[in-house]
């Protein structure tokens, strides 16, 4: 089960392990729930189409969150797995999905857990999977999935820079004096190409658009989701937020996102 974390604190954020950095969303399922992102229709429909996943299929989500990119893929009507690590957002999924007779789901670290005999026709993560050690990633994935199976890997790339440049540069002064983390955040750095060199075939990357537009209140929701902010320390963080709420504010309440939704596709011989 996972581990409970309280929000940090100025005097032991410094002290938070890669390992609970990992489980720190846990700690606010709801906003979690409201304010992550989605991945768009177009991309959902060429990934079951391209996959061909349906009734006869089985899928395993890892780490799904609250269900960010759940929905498409259950209404294929597969036989839908995941593994969550959060308690928490276990049972925000639950709620959401627990009835429904193709939904399955277990409360545990992809990195210990024992699948038995289970072999899977595609295995998916919204970015998930850059948490998990490469090494355990691959070599786990292509061991799960059946021969022909894919791999499908998720992730957003967002800028606002060009929609409104004075405000880009009026948060990123903000950054400049407020964001100061003790943990630097590494986890970007996960080779999604390198599928091959744990036995998957040639990685294929795709992209799709997308647009968000957040008043100022929703930014600050928003950014308060990002765990490298979560573990900002007090009363460091609130006054940070309320800069930034106020820059968007003045702004005209508005801030846009222009999405990147990429996915990679590796296949298992």
């Amino acid at each position: 089960m996972g581990k409970e974390l309280n929000p940090a604190t100025e005097g032991d954020s410094h002290m938070m392990t890669e390992d609970e950095f990992r489980r720190i969303f846990d700690t606010i399922p709801d906003e979690f729930d409201r304010f992550r992102p989605r991945y768009s229709d177009e991309l959902f429909s060429f990934l079951t189409e391209t996959v061909n996943i349906g009734p006869e299929s089985t899928v395993l989500e890892i780490g799904p969150g609250t269900g960010q990119a759940t929905e498409p893929v259950l209404k294929t009507g597969c036989q839908y797995h995941a593994i969550e690590l959060g308690e928490n957002l276990y049972r925000k999924m639950m709620d959401k999905y627990g009835a429904l007779p193709n939904f399955n789901i277990v409360n545990d670290d992809f990195i210990t857990h024992d699948f038995g005999d289970m072999k899977f026709d595609m295995i998916y993560s919204a970015a998930t999977i850059q948490w998990i050690p490469q090494d355990i990633a691959f070599s786990k994935t292509y061991e799960l999935l059946r021969p022909g199976g894919t791999l499908a890997m998720m992730l957003t790339v967002s800028e606002y820079r060009s929609e409104n440049e004075p405000l880009f540069e009026e948060i990123q002064a903000l950054y400049d004096k407020y964001y100061k983390p003790e943990i630097p955040y590494t986890h970007g750095k996960f080779g999604y190409t390198s599928a091959p060199e744990y036995g998957f075939l040639d990685v294929e990357k795709y992209e799709f658009k997308g647009k968000r537009v957040f008043t100022a209140d929703e930014y600050v929701g928003f950014s308060g989701t990002h765990c490298d902010h979560i573990v900002i320390p007090e009363p460091i963080r609130s006054e940070f937020f309320e800069k930034m709420r106020e820059a968007v504010l003045k702004a005209g309440d508005r801030i846009v996102f222009n999405d990147t939704y990429v996915l990679y596709l590796a296949k298992k011989p």
